[in-house]
């Protein structure tokens, strides 16, 4: 590439986002020590989180919408089941979210697939995203959110039907 010339979206390599913004909540006490959808035992103390839409195993960036304060949490269980909620946090993480006195606030949820700890659920958010996006129109943000895509099964698009 020759002086002046900008580099296209695709020669960065800008990795995409899987981004899903919504409501958040957490969970009540009377759950602290049961058994998660990922078999562990669930524990307020822990930065983890449910999701009816990411992998279980994720690792995700929650960002409180009203005080921009960011916390990272371990997707281990599913949920919430209370419609226009996208997230459901331990107490822990609510706390360093600030939420704790609101209960629900609205967030985004940011899952990259550089962030995960095991090449599997990378690429299984790579599949997601590409679900989401198929014609690549969201670059160069290649932030993709759940909303621009309404008509996306989210059952599918979790198990990677895009393969």
């Amino acid at each position: 590439m020759g002086a002046g010339e900008i580099a296209s979206p695709a020669a960065l390599e800008i990795e995409p986002v899987y981004v899903h913004e919504g409501k958040a909540s957490y969970y009540a006490d009377f759950f602290h020590g049961r058994t998660t959808a990922s078999g562990e035992r669930f524990s307020q103390n822990r930065l983890t989180a449910a999701s009816r839409r990411l992998p279980l195993g994720s690792r995700v960036t929650v960002t409180n919408a009203d005080n921009g304060r960011s916390v990272e949490v371990v997707i281990n269980d599913r949920g919430p089941y209370v419609k226009g909620r996208v997230i459901d946090l331990s107490r822990k993480a609510a706390h360093e979210l600030g939420m704790i006195q609101d209960g629900v606030v609205d967030v985004r949820v940011e899952a990259r697939p550089s962030d995960q700890p095991s090449r599997s659920l990378r690429q299984r958010l790579e599949r997601m995203v590409a679900a989401l996006d198929p014609d690549g129109t969201s670059a160069p943000e290649r932030f993709v959110t759940v909303a621009e895509r309404p008509d996306t099964d989210p059952e599918n698009a979790e198990l990677g039907a895009a393969e």
